[in-house]
């Protein structure tokens, strides 16, 4: 039943993606290339490293294992865009990277899940189709961009205000799958949720203390600071269920819990970092 909840959304949230795209954005950021460089390293290079340090260390099972490693190579959520203006961050920079690590990570996810999947899956009858995880991602992530890219150059206004619409719906709509996941599986979550949640709390906190120490080290502002922690540290959780849960990936609904355990705490941590940034920003200005 979830996968066909989660499916719609993740088209919508990559439509919605598109929607808020505008060229002129990457042209200004590409002029200041090293937030850029440091995000989508620490996005798709450090986080799946940290996870796979995380998941041995905490000694999950495999499909755990591979759910983690999972929901850490998936791109940067649509909700990061809403967080880093809250924070006071670069919105330009916030959607130029979600945008970018939607289309990179369409070819890194079958790289990095074809090692996770072989390295503790395959011992335990976990394959990975990658044909179809290809496929799956370019007509939900790729395909739903370009319309809403389409949309927004053809008809901005009528863009505008479906933007505006979606961008409200997304939270109360992964809200929704959460609790349906939960309904449906509250025994394996209830079971697990000690050691899988200080595993993907863990991951957060140190991906957000990671991406902050190297932001600092390339001397980037304050504003594409909190932009480069707000995305190393919410990824595309609705993604990462997809794959998990799709019947013709994974189709395996334990999987996508680890997603599920850090959409909640990823929500939590970062709203508690907006609220740090923002008094004291107010601080600042009395």
């Amino acid at each position: 039943m979830a996968i066909w909840i989660v499916l719609p959304i993740l088209t919508l949230l990559m439509f919605d993606l598109g929607l808020s795209l505008k060229f002129e954005d990457f042209g200004k950021v590409f002029r200041r290339p090293w937030p850029i460089v440091i995000a989508l390293f620490g996005q798709l290079v450090l986080l799946p490293l940290i996870a796979l340090g995380l998941a041995w260390a905490f000694k999950l099972t495999p499909v755990f294992f591979i759910g983690l490693v999972l929901i850490a190579c998936c791109p940067g959520g649509s909700s990061s865009n809403v967080f880093s203006k809250l924070a006071g961050g670069d919105v330009a920079l916030s959607v130029t990277l979600t945008a970018l690590s939607s289309v990179i990570t369409l070819f890194t996810i079958p790289v990095i899940m074809s090692a996770a999947t072989r390295l503790v899956g395959e011992s335990v009858g976990i394959s990975l189709p990658v044909g179809n995880l290809i496929k799956q991602n370019l007509v939900l992530m790729l395909l739903p961009v370009l319309l809403g890219i389409g949309l927004h150059y053809a008809w901005p206004k009528a863009a505008e205000r479906t933007d505006s619409v979606l961008t409200k719906l997304a939270f109360p709509l992964l809200l929704v799958l959460i609790t349906v996941f939960y309904i449906q599986h509250h025994k394996t979550i209830l079971e697990n949720i000690g050691i899988l949640g200080l595993c993907v709390t863990a991951l957060i906190l140190v991906a957000i203390g990671c991406s902050s120490l190297l932001s600092r080290l390339v001397r980037t502002d304050d504003r594409q600071r909190r932009t480069v922690v707000i995305e190393v540290g919410m990824q595309n959780a609705a993604q990462a269920i997809a794959i998990a849960s799709s019947p013709i990936i994974f189709a395996n609904d334990a999987m996508a819990i680890p997603a599920i355990l850090y959409s909640l705490m990823m929500n939590v941590v970062l709203l508690i970092y907006v609220g740090v940034v923002r008094r004291r920003d107010k601080k600042q200005s009395l």
